[in-house]
């Protein structure tokens, strides 16, 4: 009761803290902030650059061109942290962004966690969250706040399946009576398809390109299935053999050549979960087919070909970037309900 009152006095907040972006919801605002995961900090040390540059947009746009004197890092890698003390600074610069710096009492805060990480990874988010000024924390599993936020009837005895393709990580689960019944969590996702990309470039033209110049490629002529109409796009980036800038031209076709290894990959996923529902599970899907959501789930043909692996309609949520973050917003506005089946800092 008392913590309920003291939310009056906070912003409580759900947050999808992703390995490529963090999107923040507020009750009864939806979502106030979305920026990269990325913190600029000074080398060799993890001290974050004091002003107002060194965390989110303007702090990615640091990536790769960054001074002797400065480091732009990403402290998430495959969906969970690899640098404690950075993603509790970058935490700590999202938390007061939306509360506002003149808040004392620290927000409720639901944060939605890969359904593959163990304990130790678990312990880390709750702590960062802590120390980053939460007064209390719960984690809900990714797929759980995907299905609820692209409005999936996961709590009926239906099955309900999401396929969330992130940034580090692509969480596949088959859902029921508002539980998880059958789930695996694969780290091959949306940085690895930016990977992909930048080997076949190396590979096969000799090209060094950067992560911002692969992740380009992949959204304006990346492709799972052939496209209607195909396309070429220039690259630019350094020569490998004399060490010069230069540009080249790189079809459509080939991209999607570079991507169908990690593509594969995520359809092996689908179907190794499929292939461990219950036969009456099973039988629901055949009606209710699969739903996308994360960044992933934008890569043109993506649906088509996880339909065609399948045999099952695959359909895209509606705004599926902002999914996970709009489940952990409804986990929020109901709490008190889903509060028993969520981890939270008060289980140790």
């Amino acid at each position: 009761m008392f913590d309920k009152l003291l939310s009056w006095f906070s912003v409580d907040m759900g947050i999808d803290l992703g390995t490529c972006n963090t999107l923040v919801c507020v009750r009864g605002e939806g979502i106030v902030l979305d920026e990269p995961s990325v913190v600029a900090v000074k080398r060799g040390t993890n001290r974050v650059l004091n002003n107002g540059n060194a965390v989110g947009v303007s702090a990615k746009e640091m990536l790769g061109k960054t001074p002797g004197s400065i480091t732009a890092i990403r402290p998430l890698k495959d969906g969970v942290i690899s640098d404690f003390e950075i993603t509790e600074a970058m935490l700590s610069y999202f938390i007061r962004k939306v509360s506002g710096k003149g808040r004392v009492i620290g927000p409720r805060v639901v944060i939605a966690v890969p359904s593959g990480i163990t304990a130790v990874e678990k312990r880390a988010v709750l702590d960062s969250a802590e120390r980053a000024g939460a007064r209390r924390v719960y984690l809900v599993e990714e797929p759980m706040a995907a299905g609820i936020g692209a409005g999936m009837p996961i709590v009926e005895p239906t099955a309900s399946m999401v396929v969330d393709i992130g940034g580090g990580t692509t969480e596949v689960a088959i859902m029921s009576l508002g539980d998880i019944a059958t789930c695996e969590s694969v780290r091959v996702a949306g940085d690895d398809l930016d990977e992909a990309i930048i080997h076949y470039m190396k590979k096969n033209y000799n090209l060094t390109v950067g992560e911002q110049t692969a992740e380009r490629i992949k959204i304006e002529v990346g492709s799972a299935s052939p496209m209607e109409q195909e396309t070429t796009i220039d690259v630019r980036g350094r020569d490998n053999v004399n060490g010069l800038p230069r540009k080249t031209t790189v079809t459509s076709e080939e991209i999607r050549e570079s991507l169908s290894e990690p593509i594969q990959a995520i359809i092996d996923v689908v179907t190794r979960t499929l292939e461990r529902a219950e036969p009456e599970l099973a039988a629901d899907l055949v009606d209710n087919g699969i739903t996308l959501a994360g960044g992933g789930a934008l890569l043109r043909g993506i649906d088509v070909v996880i339909s065609e692996a399948t045999g099952l309609d695959v359909r895209i949520a509606e705004d599926p970037l902002t999914c996970v973050a709009r489940g952990t917003s409804i986990y929020l506005d109901n709490l008190e309900l889903w509060k028993a089946t969520l981890e939270s800092d008060m289980d140790d």
